[in-house]
C-alpha cells in the first residue's frame, strides 16, 4: 500500500456541541477543517457517539480526538470504545493529538487518572507554560503562550511514562506526550475567538480578551498536521 492511498486524517468527532453553539459557529469538525484549511479529500470524519466504526489503523495516517460537552467520568459506551481504540492506535504507532476531552480520554485509556479540575472550571485565554522546548513540536513555541481554555474535568494523573510538557495556573497537564507520535493538549488549538465566545453560557462570557500575536498554539496543531507527511515518507 502506498502512502498516497492512506494520506488521510480522522477526525474522531466526540459527540456534538449544544445547539445554541452549532447554531452559531458549527461542530468540531468544522474548526478544525478551518483552522487546518482542509481539503475534503484530507480528512474523514467519525462520530463513535452515533455508533460509526472507529478507523482501520492501516487505512488513516493519523488521527485527531476532539473536544466534548461529555465526561470522561460518564464513561459513556461510545467513549469507553473510543478508549479500546485509542489503546490498539498505540500500539500501532499511529499518529494521535488529543484535544480536550480527547486529551482526558487518552490519558484515561493508558492508564491515567481524570476527575473535576479541583481548580475549578478554566476558561477563556490563558497563558499556559512551556515546560518542554526541546521536544520536536514545542520547539518553536515560547516559553509562554496564550491558548484557548474550556473544561471543568482534567488530567489528574498521567499515565506512567507519560511526559508532560506544559503546564497553567489551573491545571498541571495542559500538555501530554505519550509516545515519539501521540500527544495530547488540554487547550483548544482549533478555537479562535468567535469559537470561544459561542462555547460559553450567556451568564458567563468573560472571554473579551483578543489574542496578542502568533497564534502560538493553532501553530502546534499546523506542526502535528504537516509532520504527518514526513512519517508517512519513513513508512513506505
Amino acid at each position: 500500500m502506498t502512502c498516497s492511498s492512506i494520506a488521510r486524517l480522522a477526525i474522531i468527532q466526540l459527540e456534538v456541541p449544544p445547539a445554541a453553539v452549532s447554531d452559531r459557529v458549527g461542530d468540531q469538525t468544522r474548526w478544525f477543517v478551518q483552522a487546518l484549511q482542509l481539503q475534503p479529500e484530507d480528512y474523514r470524519v467519525v462520530r463513535p457517539h452515533l455508533g460509526e466504526q472507529l478507523p482501520d489503523f492501516t487505512h488513516i495516517s493519523a488521527a485527531i480526538l476532539s473536544g466534548s460537552w461529555a465526561m470522561v467520568t460518564d464513561h459513556a459506551d461510545w467513549s469507553e470504545r473510543t478508549a479500546a481504540w485509542i489503546r490498539g492506535a498505540i500500539d500501532h504507532q499511529l499518529p494521535l493529538l488529543g484535544v480536550c476531552y480527547g486529551h482526558q480520554l487518552m490519558s484515561y485509556a493508558l492508564g491515567g487518572e481524570v476527575g473535576d479540575n479541583p481548580c475549578g472550571w478554566e476558561r477563556g485565554l490563558k497563558p499556559v507554560q512551556n515546560l518542554a522546548p526541546a521536544d520536536e513540536l514545542l520547539s518553536a513555541l515560547p516559553v509562554q503562550f496564550d491558548a484557548w481554555l474550556s473544561h471543568r474535568q482534567s488530567v489528574l494523573r498521567p499515565p506512567a511514562g507519560a511526559q508532560v510538557l506544559a503546564r497553567s495556573a489551573l491545571d498541571e497537564c495542559q500538555i501530554i506526550r505519550y509516545s515519539p507520535l501521540a500527544l495530547s493538549v488540554q487547550f483548544h488549538p482549533e478555537f479562535d475567538a468567535q469559537i470561544m465566545a459561542a462555547c460559553m453560557p450567556e451568564e458567563s462570557r468573560d472571554v473579551s480578551s483578543t489574542l496578542q500575536g502568533p497564534d502560538w498554539a493553532r501553530s502546534l496543531l499546523a506542526a502535528f498536521y504537516h509532520n504527518l507527511q514526513s512519517h508517512q515518507v519513513q513508512a513506505v
